[in-house]
């Protein structure tokens, strides 16, 4: 019988670096209407923020 593994599977890109930031409450509440609109959560809603940057 093959040994069962626990816990999260891993990704090819795992997300291990943190970050803390301080928002406004009116940018808190921007994030909060598109993450409800995207159903999604915070950090998910500012990792899409992310990848629209033009850099």
């Amino acid at each position: 019988m093959p040994k069962k593994q626990r816990g999260r599977p891993t990704t090819s890109d795992p997300k291990c670096e943190r970050v803390d930031v301080r928002l406004t409450k009116d940018e808190l509440d921007k994030l909060d209407e598109y993450c409800k609109k995207k159903n999604i959560s915070r950090p998910q809603g500012l990792r899409d923020g992310l990848k629209v940057l033009k850099i």
